[in-house]
């Protein structure tokens, strides 16, 4: 894993512009920590930061290869995890390869098949290919948008980068954001409309595509789109095929030259790879497979049971730990620290994200990487399978908005009478929610309820699902540690995807088809355990350390976050105590607590990205 930057002028050479380029790269050192380089050549200039993990001493970046007049560069940040098999194929079409690295597979899979090489693709990436022959730069992201990539095309240059961080660095491109980038942070935040870079100039290629970037200008088109389809298959088949897949999965994503490790939770997900790293490790004659799990200090004292958080993890972690003996390491954090990560987590983001739920995602890949540098996540399952309330709840299946963001009213009163006219938050969110279901790819003859369910899905999978995927990068990547999401498996995804909610639901259970395709691989009682999230603060002294910051924050007349928002509000959520803990601001996890920080993630964007509105 790595970061990738760079920009493109096709009137000027570039040669003089190093040190920019230098300064654009170094943004980006933590996501690759281990090297650093650059690369010009004319119009085009490259920048890479890397973080070992296939062939640590061969596989440096930007790579190049020669074909005869012609010169072919890569820049690339992901994992290809079919790359002995294309390089087999490639060995056989007389390619000669110099290392044993995925990189140079994705650069000979281009030189061989040009930009329909990403059909062949199984992994998680952001590339950008320099090809003389053709006079492009040829771009492309995972088919699910698991790694991110954004760019900026302003008088004539085209920059482009992992983060948003590496493109603000360059002189042409400013720290902008009009009423469509201000309805992104309040209306739709943390999450994110697909493409939108939220900043003025600044986009994002959509997961599964491609774009080319020639002195005509630029070309984009999809790749990979989720397609409906007739599932042909009885209960017990899809069983036995998505297992199939999983195992598949799990065996690729598993290989690697550095330290790997999974992250436990105790519930049906991370338990489920878990397991099947063991079962890896038993058969290729590896040592102990290392678990990591996250808790608060006090939590056991102050967690009380909901209906989106059943039940605490702790006795489900210490259940799988014994029977499976891994050597585990149970991370805990304390509420100073949590409030403390906000700014480091916010311009890890580059922008304000999921408060206390980024900052100890931070928090906790920064002791794993003192072990390990790969883990492996249950991100996604919940999306893929259905395991979210809103996928069971009528009111939330029928609530005609996203259903992890249900409180428009109550974000459109936040704002100032001035912000909310001008970016009119209650049009936007519904223009955004009809986009995303008009998107949905449709299967003639299902019932109603099947489509309403299809329609879930797509929500879940292309607006819901890429919002922990972006925290997870780059709180990850922030702290030099590749996290993968075998859920993510663009194979497994188009698969459930198209299959009926009756079997999704088998032994009337969320998430049933995934338990049922894991029997004999985890003890009963885990694999029908309640489904619990990813595991959030319950000490009453997160929420007043958080709403106290923010309240220090409207008393300073100086606060730039003042002019955008409705500060008597504001302090009327703060004054009243029930009100304050169970606001329902963002899926599961954001709630009372969480809007204050993430009002406070806001104001402290705003100043240490020096953002103008306008």
């Amino acid at each position: 894993m790595c970061g990738i930057t760079g920009f493109i002028e096709w009137n000027r050479d570039l040669t003089g512009q190093s040190d920019l380029l230098l300064n654009m790269t170094c943004q980006l050192e933590k996501r690759g920590p281990d090297a650093q380089e650059t690369w010009i050549s004319g119009p085009c200039a490259f920048g890479h930061q890397r973080l070992s993990v296939m062939d640590p001493a061969n596989g440096a970046q930007p790579m190049i290869a020669y074909e005869e007049e012609a010169v072919f560069t890569i820049v690339y940040n992901g994992e290809i995890y079919n790359a002995p098999e294309l390089k087999a194929e490639l060995q056989r079409r007389g390619r000669v390869f110099r290392t044993q690295c995925d990189t140079e597979v994705l650069l000979q899979s281009y030189i061989e098949w040009g930009p329909d090489c990403v059909y062949r693709l199984n992994g998680i990436f952001a590339f950008a290919i320099w090809d003389s022959i053709r006079q492009h730069v040829f771009f492309a992201r995972d088919r699910l948008g698991v790694k991110p990539l954004f760019y900026s095309e302003v008088d004539g240059t085209f920059i482009f980068g992992s983060e948003p961080k590496s493109i603000l660095c360059h002189p042409k491109v400013e720290p902008a954001v009009g009423p469509e980038g201000l309805a992104e942070i309040f209306v739709m935040g943390p999450a994110r409309t697909p493409g939108h870079g939220v900043y003025k100039d600044l986009k994002e290629l959509r997961p599964g595509h491609v774009m080319i970037y020639s002195r005509n200008g630029l070309r984009k088109y999809a790749f990979w789109k989720l397609e409906a389809e007739p599932h042909a298959d009885n209960t017990d088949e899809t069983a036995a095929n998505i297992r199939r897949l999983l195992q598949d999965t799990m065996d690729r994503q598993l290989i690697s030259d550095v330290p790997v490790c999974t992250l436990l939770s105790g519930g049906l997900d991370s338990s489920a790879l878990t397991a099947l790293a063991v079962d890896y490790y038993k058969r290729t004659g590896q040592g102990q497979v290392h678990t990591y799990s996250v808790d608060y200090v006090d939590n056991d004292k102050h967690f009380h049971a909901h209906s989106y958080q059943p039940g605490a993890d702790g006795p489900w972690i210490k259940r799988m730990v014994e029977e499976l003996n891994t050597s585990h390491h149970a991370i805990s954090f304390d509420t100073p620290e949590l409030v403390s990560a906000l700014p480091d987590s916010t311009i890890a983001r580059d922008l304000p994200g999921m408060a206390d739920v980024d900052a100890s995602l931070l928090l906790f890949c920064r002791e794993i990487k003192k072990n390990a540098t790969v883990a492996i996540s249950g991100e996604a399952a919940d999306e893929v399978f259905g395991g979210y309330p809103w996928f069971h709840r009528e009111e939330l299946l029928n609530s005609g908005t996203f259903p992890w963001s249900i409180a428009t009213d109550l974000r459109a009163d936040l704002l100032s009478p001035e912000i909310r006219a001008w970016i009119k938050p209650e049009q936007y969110i519904q223009d955004r929610y009809q986009e995303a279901v008009g998107e949905t790819p449709t299967l003639e003859g299902e019932t109603p309820e099947e489509a309403r369910m299809r329609v879930m899905s797509y929500l879940n999978i292309t607006r819901f699902m890429p919002t922990l995927l972006d925290r997870k990068d780059r709180m990850s990547m922030a702290a030099g540690l590749e996290v993968r999401v075998p859920y993510c498996d663009h194979r497994l995804v188009q698969y459930v995807w198209n299959i009926p909610w009756s079997i999704k639901m088998t032994g009337n259970r969320e998430k049933g088809i995934l338990r049922k395709a894991l029997e004999g691989v985890l003890p009963e009682d885990v694999l029908y355990r309640k489904k619990s999230p990813y595991p959030k603060t319950h000490n009453p002294n997160y929420l007043a350390a958080v709403r106290d910051q923010m309240l220090a924050i409207l008393d300073d007349p100086t606060s730039p976050i003042l002019p955008l928002i409705n500060a008597d509000k504001i302090r009327e959520i703060a004054a009243s105590k029930e009100s304050s803990s169970n606001l329902p601001w963002f899926g599961q996890l954001m709630s009372g607590p969480q809007l204050f920080a993430y009002l406070s993630q806001v104001n402290l964007w705003l100043t240490q990205y020096n953002v103008s509105i306008r």
